[in-house]
């Protein structure tokens, strides 16, 4: 179990909440799919319960959050099955072209602990491919600074890509060969 104050909420690059920051700076990460009611159930700045278990990152993958001011609780659970999910050609049709940079604050680790992004102290996330991220290991490192471009979400709950380009403030190596740097 652990507990903190929520500073933030993160997103995928589609948009959607797929976790939040504590302001000790632990990563929690709950389904996407669950998304509108996390943020219905918990805000910045609220102290919150987490029942769940702890990746090899030493991120928190949570199967339960109690927000500690309201009592409101809310439990891991697969989606619901009768609401059908776009066809792939359809899942990346809401993205923006993005560019970010910063300072690394945490690196994001794919299910088999591979390293497969970074949060940037602003929240900003930028996804990369486990595969991809093999040729940055320098600078998926926190107190790195990073550039990205991408396509992604920019919402009021935050910014995130997935990276078309990425490497050092302008010093971008691309990624793609189909993509513009």
């Amino acid at each position: 179990m652990a507990q903190g104050t929520v500073s933030r909420f993160v997103i995928n690059p589609e948009g959607d909440v797929d976790g939040f920051i504590l302001s000790d700076g632990s990563l929690v990460h709950f389904p996407p799919h669950l998304g509108t009611q996390l943020v219905a159930a918990v805000r910045p700045g609220d102290a919150v319960q987490i029942a769940g278990f702890m990746d090899g990152s030493g991120d928190v993958k949570a199967r339960q959050i109690v927000n500690q001011r309201t009592g409101q609780q809310l439990f891991d659970q697969p989606p619901p099955r009768d609401v059908p999910r776009p066809p792939p050609a359809l899942r990346g049709a809401g993205l923006v072209r993005l560019s970010a940079e910063g300072e690394v604050m945490r690196v994001t680790t794919a299910r088999r602990g591979e390293p497969d992004g970074v949060v940037l102290r602003n929240g900003t996330v930028i996804k990369l491919t486990p595969g991809t991220a093999q040729q940055f290991v320098s600078l998926l490192r926190p107190g790195a600074s990073v550039a990205a471009t991408g396509y992604g979400t920019r919402n009021q709950y935050g910014e995130a890509l997935q990276a078309t380009a990425f490497g050092t403030p302008g010093n971008l190596t691309r990624l793609y060969s189909n993509f513009p740097n």
